[in-house]
């Protein structure tokens, strides 16, 4: 039975990166970000027995899908569950869920002393976080991750201390790292050379690509937009809370804290007082703490505006998108005079084109 479907899902061997089928994916929804992981749901269908023996091979935490549509990897990552499922008659189908490279380091901790000591002194960040997704490379077998050109560096020092036995997680730790302005992303694309599957380390801070802007319009290309803001999620005051030091008998342990943060760009208008917190467990450096404060209350001061915008993609690669500078002209009721604005790209969720239905994705969007 042929099923109607512009993907072809290749299932692969995580440890091996060998290409085990290519089968159907139906219903498919995926999304990638900057700096977190991005997830795609879709389901096999098993019309038959022969497509059931293949659908087999598909072992949840063994197992990566990538999407390939016209020659091009939209998507890749690691299968970690599925759902076998029958219908009332008898309709086969597995579900798959999966989620970027970037997952992985959620699911492993840090039980090494290599990270206890070596960046005690000032590092360059983008040396550290290759550091770590170094080590976590380590444990994908033959199909590691390029952690990229070791030359390249961001210019800004940063510090990191992970101790073995303290069962700090790799996502804790890039956090941390993320927390004071790091962005990265697991690339995945095909190499021009030898058309091979790459999955390539990319770092920023923050990650930027292309050199020219990406054109939206409403009425236009934007099919919808929305553009919450949130102030319970801003502040105009923060403080970092550090690693507790070891009083003395009798004296009670405390935290290393930051100094009081103010925004170092003022506010365009009067606010109130609002307070921002944040514990950072590991760090007893209060330079890396008054860093980290420092980065809370300049990210989202005020009130927070994440806007995003559902667009027709009309050929564009979504992969492309991330990081890429976004013009959005709207006139409508709300900006009868027109809205014309640059944002970042830091999230795309696409929704495929499916019964006559054309591709279209949502992007979350960034000031940048």
């Amino acid at each position: 039975m042929a099923i109607d479907t512009p993907y072809r899902a290749i299932f692969c061997d995580l440890w091996t990166d060998t290409t085990l089928d290519i089968l159907p994916l139906k219903d498919v929804s995926f999304e990638d970000y900057i700096g977190r992981a991005g997830s795609l749901s879709g389901t096999v269908p098993i019309p038959d027995r022969t497509i059931a023996e293949r659908a087999h091979r598909i072992k949840p935490g063994r197992t990566t899908v990538y999407l390939e549509r016209g020659g091009d990897l939209w998507w890749g990552g690691i299968i970690w569950t599925t759902n076998l499922q029958s219908s009332g008659r008898g309709v086969l189908t597995l579900g798959i869920q999966a989620s970027t490279f970037d997952s992985y380091a959620a699911r492993r901790r840090i039980r090494t002393n290599d990270f206890e000591s070596v960046y005690s002194q000032p590092t360059d960040q983008f040396t550290i976080a290759r550091g770590l997704w170094g080590s976590l490379s380590a444990g994908l077998g033959t199909s590691k991750i390029d952690i990229g050109d070791p030359e390249e560096l961001s210019g800004i020092l940063r510090t990191g201390s992970w101790r073995y036995g303290d069962e700090t997680g790799y996502q804790e730790a890039l956090d941390q790292l993320g927390a004071q302005g790091l962005e990265y992303q697991i690339q995945v694309y095909r190499n021009p050379d030898d058309g091979t599957r790459v999955r390539r380390l990319k770092l920023g801070a923050p990650i930027r690509t292309g050199a020219t802007d990406v054109l939206f319009d409403r009425p236009g290309t934007i099919l919808s937009y929305s553009i919450p803001d949130d102030a319970t999620r801003g502040g105009t005051h923060a403080l970092a809370r550090g690693a507790s030091t070891n009083g003395n008998a009798g004296t009670e342990s405390r935290p290393t804290l930051s100094d009081i943060k103010v925004p170092l760009t003022p506010l365009p208008d009067v606010w109130p007082q609002i307070d921002l917190s944040s514990d950072h467990n590991e760090i007893s450096d209060k330079a890396t703490l008054n860093a980290l404060a420092q980065t809370e209350v300049d990210t989202p001061w005020g009130s927070v505006q994440i806007p995003e915008i559902s667009v027709r993609l009309d050929g564009i690669v979504p992969p492309t998108l991330l990081g890429r500078t976004a013009r959005i002209r709207i006139t409508d009721e709300w900006h009868p005079t027109g809205l014309d604005a640059r944002f970042r790209i830091v999230g795309v969720k696409v929704r495929p084109a499916e019964r006559g239905r054309p591709d279209t994705a949502d992007l979350a969007l960034l000031e940048r």
